[in-house]
């Protein structure tokens, strides 16, 4: 068991320290302890509806073309429905005073349906939000195929992470490049990139040092600042005048926040990628 409780400490001089026990890190070490069973039961439950994912996913592709990548589409979706499995929970301060949550609420059909739907636009590279796009079947100009994503390399090299690596928020750097009008665009655009996802201790440690705000329950990205200004360097971003590397504020982090994304960049590796 942990125990919450007061210490006091008395030194030479009779000065006296008082410090506490992290009610929110002692919760996330028993996350940590049980994370792996719900792992395990989060993987059968979307084993259960995979093949509705599969035939979404398969359906898109025929009628689209050859830029959608159906697996891809699978696990954006995946991640969208643990995304809104988070109402379930919602932040206590948010809450209406009479408001409850129903154990019994399941994901509706059309929610799936409408996350396909803005997954796929935003994987039309180029095109504005909402834009109608004509689809000729008779075309006789052969479909671009689209690489898939590849993590691999010296970029995904978990020895590259050191406690003299800086990192940016995500939120920051989708600003820095211009697409600050677009929350989470970065992610989508360039899912080449490694993005880590700040745990309790993780958002803990950023708060209490003023790199974010506190978030609750809300999602936390990092990302490497390298990784960052070579994109601004590219042929894409350099001579883009929305550009704004000031935003980026960059910092550095323990080294045992280090280790946990080291981990987290072997996991998601090109390799060691989950398959369903």
């Amino acid at each position: 068991m942990i125990k919450h409780r007061q210490v006091h400490r008395r030194g030479r001089r009779s000065q006296m320290t008082v410090s506490y026990t992290d009610p929110v890190i002692s919760m996330d070490l028993l996350r940590t302890v049980l994370q792996p069973s719900f792992n395990e039961d989060i993987r059968a439950v979307f084993r259960k509806y995979m093949k509705f994912f599969e035939k979404a996913a398969s359906n898109v592709k025929e009628n689209v073309g050859g830029d959608v990548q159906p697996d891809q589409l699978i696990r954006d979706t995946c991640r969208n429905c643990l995304e809104h499995a988070k109402q379930l929970f919602p932040d206590a301060e948010k809450m209406a005073p009479k408001a409850t949550v129903d154990p019994t609420v399941k994901v509706n059909i059309i929610q799936i349906v409408m996350q396909f739907i803005e997954i796929l636009i935003s994987y039309r590279k180029g095109r504005p939000p909402g834009a109608a796009v004509q689809y000729d079947r008779t075309s006789q100009a052969k479909p671009k195929v689209s690489e898939p994503i590849r993590r691999e390399g010296p970029k995904w090299d978990p020895s590259r992470l050191t406690e003299n690596s800086t990192f940016v928020l995500g939120s920051r750097a989708n600003k820095a490049l211009g697409m600050g009008g677009t929350r989470g665009r970065i992610y989508i655009k360039h899912a080449e990139l490694f993005k880590y996802a700040a745990d309790a201790q993780d958002k803990h440690w950023l708060s209490e040092r003023q790199h974010m705000r506190a978030t609750g329950g809300k999602m936390a990205y990092l990302l490497i600042e390298e990784d960052i200004l070579d994109l601004a360097r590219s042929e894409d971003y350099k001579d883009c005048p929305e550009l704004k590397l000031d935003e980026l504020k960059p910092f550095l982090v323990p080294l045992w926040m280090v280790e946990k994304m080291q981990k987290a960049m072997e996991a998601q590796k090109t390799e060691n990628e989950l398959v369903m």
